[in-house]
């Protein structure tokens, strides 16, 4: 099996992040992971069409906007948005995207808390994309006590598994 742990790995070790989904409406867990990367020393751009700033930073509209290349993408929407920035991470030729899941990489026990396409994760690989289907970066990086046991939780239970050819457990 492939280890999440060694795609997160690669994935925080990139300098330059586009987080796809951060919100003025409502404190997400997108805006958690793009203050999360920005702390840990990575360069963040904010990603949301509907925003011309994101906490003081500016927002861009969509991956084709940003000033230059991210080394990665995270994804925290709906998989109909993944869909689409799947598109614009294929274009652009970004060599690494993580698609947030609740639970872990196992996007089928909770469909209304992913942001996983199966459509997504297929035509990233195809292209040679590096994809983590699921899973939040926040379990990864220095982080709050939640996330800390959401990890070690989601690994007993299992759900932190990616089979041989970088797909999720659930069939992703």
């Amino acid at each position: 099996m492939a280890k999440i742990d060694d795609l997160a790995r690669d994935f925080l070790a990139q300098k330059t992040i586009a987080v796809v989904g951060v919100s003025d409406r409502r404190e997400t867990g997108c805006n958690l992971a793009y203050r999360k990367f920005k702390e840990t020393g990575h360069t963040v751009f904010p990603v949301n069409p509907r925003l011309a700033t994101f906490e003081g930073d500016p927002c861009y509209p969509d991956l084709k906007s940003l000033p230059h290349k991210p080394d990665g993408v995270f994804i925290l929407a709906n998989p109909s948005v993944t869909d689409r920035i799947i598109d614009q991470v294929i274009d652009q030729g970004i060599p690494r995207v993580w698609m947030h899941c609740m639970m872990g990489t196992r996007p089928g026990l909770a469909s209304g808390m992913t942001s996983v396409s199966a459509e997504a994760v297929r035509r990233a690989r195809q292209n040679g994309i590096a994809v983590i289907p699921g899973s939040c970066p926040n379990q990864f990086l220095p982080s709050d006590f939640g996330h800390v046991m959401m990890r070690r939780f989601w690994r007993i239970l299992g759900f932190l598994q990616i089979s041989e050819d970088g797909a999720a457990r659930a069939g992703v």
